[in-house]
């Protein structure tokens, strides 16, 4: 068997040694004979760093795996059978302009939701496709799994502007709600099946299933008597209002308290700001410590820290996926996939975020049909916002930018939202060279 050539774009990422693992616990099933290790001059020190404890894992296991670093995404591209986006464009003091230009305005700021994720949208969008025009050439029977956030409307461009249909998003987000359902039920998360629907981090458990039992109410009940667990790192745990939920009858996921949560986030925001400065400044310095650690020669596993940054498990979520695909597992896994009318009232050709049955051919949707009407406008709300930001993210569309801006149900009016997109344009201006207004405004 010649092996896999797997190619991972932002390879010097923290998370990259919880791959590494994903990929070494599952050699037997998965022979990678090829692991890329791609990332930009600015994060070569970085690469280079997690390229080395990489090499220590690999050799520790024993596991005949190459692990290769380079700064040449070409070069890496060639003949791979699957390539992983893990990419921050900007890196951190991007997102920390994310985070604090709109509370200036009195607005949450979120890497992914609202104004921040917007931003994050029109930086990341580009490259992913640019990402999109190499493997089409490469590698053109390579499938692309992206978690670069935002997952769903990075997922929404590539099906809607590159020709690529071998594309995956991911998220951790219903893993972790899955083991708060088990943390919940003193049960082992194995036994837990939850019904997802919805879009990526506006995705919500419809059904909760034990053993095959229905346990939805059960589980609502724990939630409503204050039973609640702790849902991510970078997310605030206030908890719901009982009544609520007993009314929702479903669980609503995490982010979602961006939206049913909004003044009392806001607020949360704004203290956590004045004390400990943005979460991008929280998350520089957990980082740091995590290089130092990566950085001594005697480590050879994933150090337990890692699992403090927010996005744990998202690797471990792309080795399982990666796994499925390969053996033809026909297991069921919740990703972002184009919709094909696995939920009413979203276009066919979009993202969603639903349960799936993997197979050597991809994922395939699992139909949900309506979701509940509580809910149902919020999530076309939210879709109608990624697919506007997707084409402004593509055209350079200053008005496409301000609607989706507008459209958005985090900012509160036109006004206030021409007011956070004009100062956040001038912001990132170095990472959106296709806005020709930006370039206007500096010949003026």
């Amino acid at each position: 068997m010649k092996g896999l050539k797997i190619v991972t774009i932002g390879g010097g990422s923290s998370y990259t040694p919880e791959l590494v693992e994903g990929f070494i616990k599952r050699y037997k099933e998965l022979p990678i004979r090829e692991l890329w290790l791609v990332d930009i001059p600015d994060g070569k020190e970085k690469l280079e760093i997690v390229g080395e404890l990489a090499r220590r894992m690999v050799e520790k296991a024993g596991v005949p795996m190459a692990i290769h670093l380079t700064l040449n995404r070409r070069e890496a591209l060639k003949d791979a059978d699957f390539v992983t986006t893990q990419i921050r464009v900007g890196l951190l003091d991007a997102r920390a302009k994310d985070e604090r230009i709109p509370l200036k305005f009195g607005v949450i700021g979120q890497e992914t939701n609202g104004p921040g994720g917007l931003f994050k949208a029109l930086r990341t969008v580009p490259v992913i496709l640019d990402i999109c025009k190499d493997i089409e050439e490469l590698c053109p029977d390579a499938w692309l799994i992206n978690f670069s956030n935002p997952a769903g409307l990075n997922t929404e461009a590539v099906l809607r502007y590159s020709n690529i249909r071998k594309v995956v998003g991911l998220c951790n987000l219903p893993i972790g709600m899955r083991m708060n359902v088990a943390e919940l039920l003193n049960i082992n998360v194995d036994r837990v099946h939850i019904d997802f629907a919805g879009l990526n981090h506006m995705v919500f458990g419809l059904n909760v299933y034990v053993d095959g039992i229905k346990v939805t109410d059960k589980v609502i009940d724990k939630m409503t008597s204050g039973e609640q667990t702790e849902t991510v790192k970078n997310i605030p745990d206030f908890q719901w209002e009982p009544e609520f939920i007993r009314a929702l009858g479903f669980l609503p996921c995490p982010y979602h308290r961006y939206y049913y949560q909004t003044s009392v986030m806001l607020e949360d925001q704004v203290e956590a700001y004045k004390k400990n400065g943005t979460r991008a400044e929280v998350v520089k310095k957990l980082e740091a410590e995590l290089f130092e650690l990566y950085k001594d020669p005697n480590l050879d596993v994933k150090p337990p820290q890692l699992e403090k940054r927010g996005g744990a498990y998202y690797s471990d979520a792309a080795c399982n996926l990666i796994y499925s695909i390969y053996n033809d597992k026909r297991d069921i896994q919740t990703v972002n996939v184009r919709n094909n009318g696995a939920i009413s009232g979203i276009p066919e050709d979009s993202a969603v975020e639903v349960n799936c049955v993997i197979t050597k051919e991809g994922p395939k949707p699992i139909a949900v049909g309506n979701l509940p009407v509580p809910v149902r406008g919020l999530v076309q709300q939210i879709k109608s916002f990624e697919r506007t930001a997707a084409e402004a993210a593509v055209t350079g569309d200053y008005h496409k930018a301000l609607l989706a801006m507008t459209i958005n149900p985090l900012v509160p009016s036109d006004a206030i939202a021409k007011q956070i997109l004009d100062e956040m344009l001038e912001a990132h201006k170095d990472y959106l060279p296709q806005f020709k207004c930006l370039e206007s405004a500096d010949a003026k």
